[in-house]
């Protein structure tokens, strides 16, 4: 540790004022905010976000580091964003208020960019002083605000500008003034925004001289936030929240919710503002100084574009520091790390058990999914009503519903998993290396395997009866739509596991701000599964180091040859399409032979789609010759009822227009032309190529896999979909008797195959 939350330093003046000195309650005035009892379901209802409900005046503080860019010019992305924030909780009938840095760093740019231009060439050959930090924060002030006012205009929202300096704040009457004044701008809706008027601050060193009752817009909110008794503060910083460290070290958490008496002695911080005189400390004294005087605060990251809107909707992002958070001790906070190591332990001691009792164990999840079939109906079907009301496409809505005959398919699932040949600890090479020494290459698990996936809750089931099967811990991360449907399925399978096994053997991760910390534990989980949209696999890959199994796309083919059925060309083409548009393995490019265009082949092909009301795009041959519009991309994947078509000339120019715009996920030929079929075959690298068979075929539980954890376009351990063996590595077992190397002498290597059950 090098530095602990300075509570003595340099506080007295600020403590003392927000303490003492400041007598009006807070706008919470005496009211206790209540939480949930030992028995309340913390699954709806988090202690440490059930203040939310009542903020409805805020203060948000935005930093130097949030408002500039690392060069020092203006962050125009974040100023916007956050603009369009305060304008919609202004909307909503929040009272908004924003204290802001940045003026200083703005007028250093201008007047150092001013210097330059009214320099000669042998001034700026001559050492550059520092700019004075008053004329940089005078200049700096005025275009800070036009900005401010100038984006606020654009959203018809109207900003005020009120500058103050910390000796002001000793005058009562400067006060009561201050309050009225707010309070009339607040009636008004309008946005008052503050700043510590730097130009005229009495303090010499305005970056170093901590004296005064603020010296800092951190401790400048967090004085407005006692004074105006704002309901809620968000001071936003340029990382997710306070961290137990740095927050570049890996090993560092994020605290969700700072406690004092915990805390104040094990956080590291990092360096200061890299632009302002804050940074992290700052911060903590200004959150804790607020927090313990009656107001609540949230520190977050000022990066994203909707943190603000997040906190008020009481998702757990940011650190919260609140008087109370000592009593919220019932709820204890499993970190990722820790839930990441419980079950790798778990998965140890179920790969120790026999097959038989592993099996058992499947029987009994089967058992009690249908068993407890009503509750799982009711929670599925709260989570349905929501999501309709909510107006998610009934494409979705569907693959949400759970009903009895796929409860009871889900069940079937387990039972024949657990009926399939025992996969760990399987002999896959046998090899004699000399006279009594004997290696053997087995299968194992692989550890803990992460599965990230959409809102689904069948495939919770699915993903969670291949971890047991293979021997592996699990933790899941499902979509918030069926958030209810997860929770109980999850009871229901991890009540099953027995205690020498553990149900941390399959953990539930119920918020997506636990995704950054678990894709940090390299160290701990295996493999990540992410299941979703193309998006979601492309941002999981670029954020972590551990191995990632997926497809970024399923951009899925179907060629139809020359010498194809039309008949079963229209069959195949139909229900590569229209089956299920949404899914990975639906087709999105329609290929085909440029002989077809002349027997009318591809308009039968094209009436069977349009029949089906699928919108059709032309490649830059097939628009103009079939009046089609034209597609925006070839390497683009609809997910619903829209596909591209082209004409090609032969199966070798199908061949590389797949290779050139596909995912290599799932690629069909439709043709009675063998040597074609073959060709096509042979050369098409994908994860899966078929021969007069729909693309929709590619499939864990079509292809006799029991279920499947995802579909791999990957080329390293497992393609296409991955079942129970995508789940296994394998390990080297070697038996001698007491062989030693001694530099080869004395040893007569034989490398002998041998039979597997020898």
């Amino acid at each position: 540790m090098t530095e602990a939350v300075p509570m003595a330093v340099n506080m007295n003046g600020l403590t003392e004022f927000f303490i003492s000195a400041l007598e009006l309650p807070n706008s919470n005035g005496s009211t206790q905010l209540k939480y949930p009892s030992d028995s309340t379901d913390f699954t709806k209802v988090d202690p440490s976000r059930a203040f939310i409900s009542k903020v409805r005046r805020l203060i948000v503080k935005v930093g130097t580091a949030v408002v500039t860019r690392s060069d020092g010019r203006l962050a125009l992305g974040r100023l916007g964003a956050l603009c369009e924030q305060l304008k919609e909780l202004n909307t909503l009938g929040y009272e908004v208020i924003l204290v802001t840095s940045g003026a200083v760093g703005l007028g250093r740019q201008r007047l150092g960019y001013r210097r330059v231009a009214n320099s000669s060439f042998s001034d700026l050959q001559k050492p550059q002083g520092e700019l004075d930090g008053k004329a940089c924060a005078s200049v700096g002030q005025g275009s800070l605000m036009a900005l401010y006012d100038t984006m606020f205009s654009q959203l018809d929202v109207t900003s005020s500008q009120l500058l103050v300096t910390d000796g002001l704040f000793r005058d009562a009457g400067f006060r009561k003034q201050l309050t009225d004044t707010v309070h009339s701008l607040l009636e008004l809706r309008v946005i008052p925004i503050f700043n510590e008027n730097d130009a005229v601050s009495t303090r010499k060193a305005p970056y170093e001289d901590s004296s005064g009752i603020f010296w800092d817009n951190d401790s400048l909110a967090g004085l407005l936030a006692l004074e105006l008794k704002a309901d809620l503060l968000v001071l936003l910083s340029d990382v997710e929240g306070l961290y137990s460290g740095p927050p570049s070290d890996p090993k560092s958490k994020l605290i969700h919710t700072y406690v004092k008496e915990k805390h104040q002695e094990e956080i590291t911080f990092g360096d200061k503002s890299r632009l302002g005189r804050g940074g992290m400390t700052a911060k903590v004294n200004a959150a804790v100084c607020a927090a313990y005087a009656g107001t609540p605060v949230v520190i977050t990251s000022g990066y994203a574009t909707d943190n603000i809107i997040r906190v008020l909707q009481g998702e757990k992002i940011g650190t919260v520091f609140h008087k109370d958070a000592h009593l919220w001790s019932t709820v204890k906070e499993v970190s990722a790390h820790e839930m990441a190591v419980s079950a790798r332990d778990s998965s140890r001691r179920l790969q120790a058990l026999d097959s038989d009792e592993r099996r058992k164990i499947m029987l009994a999840i089967a058992d009690a999914l249908e068993e407890n079939e009503s509750m799982i109906r009711a929670e599925n079907e709260a989570d349905v009503a929501e999501a309709e009301l909510a107006g998610l496409e009934k494409s979705l809505v569907s693959r949400l519903t759970l009903k009895p005959e796929k409860i009871y398919r889900l069940a079937s699932s387990m039972r024949m998993l657990a009926d399939m040949q025992e996969p760990i600890g399987q002999i896959l090479k046998k090899t004699e290396l000399a006279d009594k020494l004997i290696l053997e290459k087995i299968s194992c698990p692989l550890g803990v395997v992460l599965v990230i996936f959409e809102s689904r809750p069948d495939a919770l089931v699915q993903i969670a009866a291949l971890a047991i099967r293979s021997g592996n811990g699990l933790l899941l991360k499902g979509g918030k739509e069926a958030k209810r449907s997860n929770a109980v399925l999850h009871k229901i399978i991890t009540s099953a596991i027995p205690e020498n096994v553990g149900e941390k053997l399959i953990g539930l991760v119920t918020s997506r701000e636990e995704i950054p910390d678990l894709l940090k534990l390299d160290d701990v989980i295996d493999l990540v599964v992410p299941r979703g949209s193309n998006k979601l696999v492309s941002q999981i890959k670029e954020s972590t180091k551990i191995p990632v199994l997926g497809h970024a796309d399923g951009i899925c083919h179907v060629y139809v040859d020359k010498s194809a059925n039309i008949e079963m060309a229209k069959q195949i083409v139909r229900d590569a399409k229209i089956d299920y548009p949404a899914a990975c393995n639906a087709m999105e490019t329609l290929l085909v032979h440029k002989d077809l265009t002349q027997n009318g082949g591809i308009r039968e092909l094209m009436a069977e789609l349009r029949k089906e009301g699928v919108q059709l795009y032309g490649g830059p041959r097939a628009r103009g010759l079939l009046n089609i519009p034209e597609t925006r991309s070839f390497h683009h994947e609809y997910s619903s009822l829209a596909c591209t078509v082209e004409i090609v000339d032969d199966v070798f120019a199908a061949i590389d227009h797949i290779h050139k715009h596909g995912s290599a996920h799932t690629d069909c030929i439709v043709t009675e032309d063998s040597e074609a079929a073959a060709t096509f075959l042979r050369q098409v690298d994908s994860a899966a190529v078929f021969h007069n068979a729909s693309t929709r075929f590619c499939d864990g539980a079509r292809f006799g896999l029991g279920a499947e954890v995802g579909i791999s376009t990957s080329r390293i351990h497992v393609r296409g979909p991955v079942g129970v063996e995508g789940l296994l590595t394998n390990r080297w077992i070697l038996r001698g008797s007491g062989h030693v190397v001694n530099g080869d002498r004395g040893i007569t290597y034989t490398h002998k195959e041998l039979p597997l059950n020898a």
